[in-house]
């Protein structure tokens, strides 16, 4: 059994309690204290490091990769606008040298077949002549040869012949030759009693180049 205390020793014991009471709140204080400095300390820490974090940089360098890529994007699409005009301009000026090189052809060839038909006997020899200088290769070699007999039958035969074509089509064609078809009309006069009698022909001609000019190669009748 505890003894009682008297009034004096409980005085002693409230001064001895007042005492301590001090201490005991310091060290909470300070405990406190250091919670709240370390609480502090950390938030600074955040705080300093948070510019350092790698979401900045990362989205720097996504934004850099995006404009590397439109320039890429812009160049590859000029570059293939220019590509493609210069296709286009190079066909165009293809096309305009093949309608130009069928448009010499088809007139050397109405030419040709207009000297070929048109025959007046009055002035045989330089009609046969006209043929022979409008014509290249074997086939002016062979009209040659037989240009003196065929001016004498004209003559006997006392032949007026006038052509004109109607129509020509290039079949196929390189740089220097051609075959054009010549569709012809014509009429004839003669000795024999024709009178302007109509004729209509359809002719396929190759034509050459025999110098700077386009002469015929080869006649052929077209079924």
């Amino acid at each position: 059994v505890e003894k009682p205390l008297t009034d004096e020793e409980k005085q002693a014991k409230a001064e001895r309690e007042a005492e301590r009471e001090p201490e005991v709140h310091d060290e909470v204080s300070g405990a406190e204290d250091e919670v709240a400095e370390k609480d502090t300390g950390d938030t600074g820490a955040a705080g300093d490091s948070a510019p350092l974090t790698p979401a900045a940089p990362r989205r720097r360098r996504l934004a850099t990769a995006a404009r590397y890529a439109a320039v890429c994007l812009a160049v590859i699409a000029i570059a293939a606008l220019a590509s493609t005009s210069a296709w286009i301009v190079v066909k165009h000026r293809q096309a305009e040298h093949q309608r130009d090189l069928a448009a010499q052809f088809s007139a050397a060839a109405r030419q040709g077949v207009v000297s070929l038909m048109s025959l007046d006997f009055n002035r045989a020899k330089d009609d046969v002549q006209r043929i022979v200088d409008n014509s290249t290769g074997q086939f002016r070699e062979d009209f040659q040869a037989q240009a003196e007999e065929f001016a004498k039958v004209a003559e006997s035969s006392k032949v007026v012949t006038e052509a004109n074509v109607t129509a020509t089509a290039v079949q196929t064609m390189t740089e220097d030759t051609a075959d054009v078809l010549v569709a012809a009309a014509s009429t004839i006069t003669n000795a024999q009693g024709a009178k302007d009698d109509p004729r209509s022909w359809r002719l396929i001609v190759s034509m050459a180049r025999d110098g700077d000019q386009i002469k015929m190669a080869k006649v052929e009748f077209a079924p």
